[in-house]
Order: structure tokens, then sequence, then C-alpha cells
């Protein structure tokens, strides 16, 4: 694939986009303008039916979800894949996750990797997660569905299990062929890494789902400091045919912010 043939795959994040309407109401809002997809972190307080519905009546794939998390404030508000003694509740969710993603015809699911817990070796956290990801690897075989692993950034997710993108993309290496790819946020990169372009294209092979969002204010590209036509022209080079997924916060009402799709995201197709 070569820039002049990209067709972008957007997809709205509804946990971040059109929040100034009801939940249920952001998916005719998606389809209006213009996204084919959406993407939300936790379905879970919803019947599967209800948002299976929603999705039909407003014609839109469902691409991404994540597996359960704790409330925030609790230790297992970023996941709890890399917590040891909680194997149980992470199998549990897992196969929520799986169940869930099945019955919306959501092809990724977010093994959600968590923050490496008080009076434990971050060595100890990390050798849970991995024997945590290759199991849910196993358990996703044959269900059509991939786990991705995301490496978050430290200054919003202080001691975060994963250190690197590189280190994720190890860890789907390791564990499970095609049953298991990365998610690659390029916000959580630019704060902790970045070098977008050069990290991208070492890791591109693994990369089954992207997302964006500016830094610092997490807003819509064209916001903040990050060159998105020479990422996003990258992310053609490279032959990417996934989603990419919006996940920030409008910087006013999302409907107006979408602009950025035309002035950036054409400009580099």
């Amino acid at each position: 694939m070569t820039p002049a043939t990209t067709t972008w795959r957007w997809a709205a994040n509804l946990k971040w986009l059109f929040t100034e309407l009801d939940f249920e109401a952001r998916f005719d809002a998606a389809a209006a303008a213009g996204f084919a997809g959406v993407e939300f972190p936790s379905p879970y307080g919803w019947a599967v039916g209800l948002l299976r519905g929603r999705l039909r009546d407003a014609g839109l794939t469902q691409v991404l979800i994540n597996t359960p998390m704790g409330e925030p404030g609790t230790p297992t508000r970023s996941g709890l894949a890399c917590i040891p003694g909680l194997e149980g509740e992470f199998r549990t969710g897992v196969e929520r996750g799986l169940e869930y993603a099945t019955e919306l015809g959501c092809g990724l699911l977010h093994v959600v990797g968590g923050i490496v817990p008080d009076g434990v070796s971050r060595d100890r956290a990390f050798a849970r997660y991995v024997t945590n990801i290759g199991w849910a690897a196993e358990r996703a075989r044959g269900t059509g569905i991939r786990i991705v692993l995301e490496a978050q950034n430290k200054r919003d997710c202080p001691g975060f299990v994963l250190e690197s993108q590189e280190q994720a993309a190890a860890v789907a290496e390791a564990v499970g062929d095609e049953h298991v790819g990365l998610l690659l946020d390029f916000y959580h990169l630019q704060i902790d890494e970045g070098d977008l372009i050069g990290t991208y294209r070492r890791v591109q092979d693994r990369v089954r789902h992207l997302q964006l969002a500016d830094v610092p204010g997490r807003h819509e590209p064209g916001t903040g400091e990050i060159g998105w036509r020479a990422v996003l022209r990258a992310v053609a080079d490279s032959g990417y045919q996934g989603w990419i997924g919006c996940e920030y916060a409008p910087a006013g009402g999302t409907a107006a912010g979408l602009d950025w799709m035309r002035h950036i995201g054409e400009a580099a197709a």
C-alpha cells in the first residue's frame, strides 16, 4: 500500500467522544459524523443485546473492548494481568471479555496489564503478566478474537507493568503467534518514549490496532506537539490496514473538532 491509496478506518472511542450525549445516543452520533467503527473500554454495564442493537441500528462495527478493570482508586484500576494472587479474577475477566467480544462481533480484546502492586517486585509482577497473557492467548484460540497488549505512559499511569512498546511487542511475540498483537497508542508513546516513527517501524509487524491523541492535553490531532502528517504517512507506508481509535478528549465539541481528519488525515493518506 502507498500513501496515495490509503483509506483510513477511524473508530470513535465512545468513552471520550460525544460525551455531551448519553452513552446510548453516541452510536448514532458517531455514525452521523462519518465513523464506521466504535470502541469503548468497558461494555459490561450494559446488556450485550442492547449494545448489539445500537451497533446494528447505527451501522457500526465494534472494533475493540477491554477486559474488566477495578474501580478508580483500587489496585486493579488499570487491570489485573500483572497482580499475583488474582489469577482467578483475571481468568473470569478474560472469559467475560471474550463472551462480550463474541456477541458484539468485536475482533480485538485488550487485556489490560495493570499496575505493579506495592510490595511486589517488578520482575515478579512481569512474570505473572506474561503467564496470564499466555493463558488468555490460549483461551482465545478458535474464537476469532485477537488479544492485544498496550504499554501505557507512566505520567498518567505510574507503575504500569509494561515499560515500552518494544517490551509489549516482545511479550506478544513470546506468547502467541497470530492470536496476540500490539495496541499502540501514539499518545502514550510520545509521553514515555518519543521517536514515534522509529518506534512504530520497529514494532509495526506486531501492531493490530492504533490509537491517537495529541500531547500534552490529550486532545485531537493538531492541538499539540505531534507531527501527525509525518506519523500517519509512516503508518500508510507500512501497509497498515487496521482501525485507528480516536481516544482523545475534544478541545471543544466533538463534531467541531473532527476537522483534523480532513486537514491532517487526508493530507497524510
